[in-house]
């Protein structure tokens, strides 16, 4: 800070300003700073931001907080993805300073003689003033300085131009004595980065066959998994998530079920990259060629789609790595490479990379991959287990793709320590996957929200229910009741949402004793019968639709810093809203956690937070069933889990 005022508490501020802060594009961004000074004269305060290329946007004025706490809160919206910088200003404003001073005089009973010298002052404010307003306002400001300085006049005609001049001069202020601070950074990307939906399924498992003990006939192609697109298009998915594409190492390769020992027909696990076949920059042959993986992103756009990659980094040991780049593997004492273990877990399977022993080289092939798979025009990679590699390389690698394609976002597949996921958030990654699989009451989900809107600046959420690694125990015990409000909560809560195949087939059945799938299909084919389930009823792929939708027709839904929270009496009971204030659009949804009993509950609403007064009726549309509520701040709601587990309501005033 250099000047007059102090200018503290600035935000967004990640690490001090050390990192930048993360917006998207056409999101409302919260600045805020507490500033203050001596005496009774007036404060202003205003934001000025710059955007990717250096221009700059008109300043923001911002507007005090609580009384008595000298916070000060604006906003600004950017328009372009890129680096945009801000800083904030404090500045003496002499108008207000005047205008304050004059409505207080003259409603202690000071007449003209007493004002003279606040006259002639506010003149003075004004003929400075006419150099900064519009050119179609300057003739308004002369004549309101004129009044001021006109002896024939009353009072109150002298007064009342000045005093009207209040909001075009809060737009346009006289400013003096000008203090700014440091340029603080926000990367804003496109809108994807927030909003989205995911649906992750394994290409080869689609059209694939197999016999008794699931030995496989036959594997599925990019093209026949390119015939699954429309029905994960129709359920209004926007992201494809493909795991890995590559050859599948053949030393050590695992099992089903992840045995030790492979039978000669097993697929292996497509995380132990590379083989004789090829490494990171290879297609694995039994999906097709590197033409057919360009036909299956196109077919995916066609379809309103992009295609999210897999980036392991990690390496089977036929991996074309291990020969060229040994040095890029830790050597054990007896000479041979050290395999993964997370003890007493053993991946025979898999050699984790070395970050000390040649970094320049081995940042640099990355590097290459990556950029390898974007000019096949894949924009979005899910990193698998980024935390167990070195934090410094991907913040050396995010900002450096994005020098070249900014729309480039990654996905942290991060489920680790807090200070570790928010640590990778603060130095690039778009998204992480979080703990929401395991908050699983209405307490533990409400408080784990807190904390993530805390942390909205630098770490985004992606909800997923399930994934090939994790089947909780609430899915494995709670029917389908559980499996929509699980569904619903990650839908509604996060702005970007995701979830694994089968999820619809409501597959729940796990390797005893653990939250892994039995029959896993990251060691096996398995193919399913989506017509059949559809045809018997037995799919929740309707009810997904839905909620896909609810989310596309309703803006509120696509941001995550007007998550609000109200109270319910019932602890079962989760009650929060969204609104957009562009649109007015409302959104509130109430659910329960209980996926076995009725629950009634009793709503408190905080009503504007919903836009309206504290008396006000509304009516509330249900978006699952189509009925119609009149509702207040007051409500009485009940919940059958085997009928619906979840109000998705949209308001109307009435």
């Amino acid at each position: 800070m250099t000047g007059r005022f102090p200018i503290e508490d600035v935000t967004p501020s990640v690490s001090c300003g050390r990192y930048p802060a993360k917006a998207v594009v056409g999101e409302l961004v919260p600045v805020s700073c507490v500033s203050y000074r001596e005496g009774h004269h007036a404060l202003g305060v205003n934001v000025v931001w710059r955007g990717p290329d250096g221009e700059t946007e008109p300043f923001t004025r911002m507007r005090p907080g609580e009384p008595g706490l000298d916070q000060w809160h604006g906003m600004i919206r950017p328009d372009r993805v890129g680096r945009w910088t801000f800083t904030v200003e404090a500045f003496e404003d002499p108008y207000r300073t005047w205008r304050d001073a004059v409505v207080k005089k003259i409603g202690a009973g000071q007449g003209l003689e007493d004002l003279a010298n606040d006259l002639a002052e506010g003149a003075d404010v004004l003929d400075l003033a006419v150099k900064i307003v519009p050119q179609e306002h300057e003739d308004r400001v002369r004549a309101a300085a004129a009044a001021l300085r006109d002896e024939q006049m009353s009072l109150f005609a002298r007064v009342s131009p000045a005093l009207d001049l209040e909001d075009l001069l809060w737009q346009h202020p006289v400013r003096q004595q000008v203090t700014t601070t440091r340029s603080y950074a926000i990367w804003v990307d496109r809108q994807r980065a927030l909003y989205s939906a995911w649906y992750e399924f394994f290409p080869r498992s689609e059209g694939a066959e197999i016999g008794p003990d699931a030995i496989p006939i036959k594997h599925g192609t990019f093209a026949t998994a390119a015939e699954r697109l429309p029905a994960i298009a129709a359920m209004g998915f926007d992201v494809v998530y493909l795991p890995p594409i590559h050859p599948i190492g053949k030393i050590n390769r695992k099992g089903r079920n992840n045995t030790l020992v492979a039978r000669p027909e097993d697929v292996g696990s497509p995380w132990a990259i590379g083989s004789d076949e090829g490494g990171h920059d290879a297609i694995h042959p039994q999906l097709g060629t590197l033409d057919d993986f360009r036909a299956f992103i196109r077919r995916t756009e066609d379809l309103g789609m992009e295609v999210a990659m897999d980036l392991a980094l990690q390496a089977a040991p036929d991996h074309p790595w291990v020969r060229s780049h040994p040095q890029f593997f830790t050597t054990r004492a007896d000479g041979t490479i050290a395999y993964a273990e997370n003890p007493p877990k053993k991946y025979q399977d898999i050699y984790p990379i070395n970050w000390d022993n040649d970094y320049r080289a081995l940042r640099d092939e990355i590097y290459r991959v990556v950029m390898h798979w974007v000019n096949q025009g894949i924009k979005i990679f899910r990193v698998d287990n980024p935390h167990t590699k070195a934090v410094n390389f991907w913040q050396w690698l995010i900002p450096k793709v994005k020098e070249t394609d900014p729309d480039v976002l990654f996905l942290a597949e991060a489920f680790t320590r807090p200070a570790m996921m928010n640590g990778l958030g603060k130095v690039g990654f778009t998204q992480s996957y979080t703990y929401f699989t395991w908050r699983t009451t209405a307490w533990e989900m409400r408080e784990y929200m807190g904390q993530l809107l805390a942390s909205l600046d630098w770490m985004r959420p992606n909800f997923w229910p399930n994934t090939p690694d994790i089947l909780h125990e609430s899915l494995q015990h709670g029917g389908p009741p559980m499996f929509k409000i699980r569904t619903v909560l990650a839908s509604m809560l996060s702005p970007s949402w995701g979830m694994y195949s089968g999820l619809e087939l409501f597959e729940h059945v796990a390797r005893p004793g653990s939250e892994e799938y039995i029959d896993n299909e990251k060691f096996e084919l398995k193919p399913r019968d989506w017509a059949g389930a559809e045809r018997s009823g037995r799919s929740l792929a309707p009810y997904i639709t839905r909620l896909n939708r609810i989310r596309a027709a309703n803006p509120a839904l696509h941001w995550l810093r007007n998550l609000r929270f109200h109270e319910v009496d019932n602890g079962a009971l989760l009650c929060f809203s969204k609104r957009d204030a562009d649109s007015g659009n409302t959104v509130l949804v109430v659910v329960t956690f209980d996926a076995s009993n009725v629950q009634w509950g009793n709503t408190t609403l905080n009503m504007p937070e919903l836009g309206l007064d504290w008396h006000e009726r509304f009516t509330v549309v249900d978006q699952i069933t189509g009925a119609t509520y009149e509702w207040g701040q007051h409500n009485a709601v009940r919940i059958d889990p085997y009928v619906e587990p979840a109000h998705v309501f949209v308001l109307q005033r009435n």
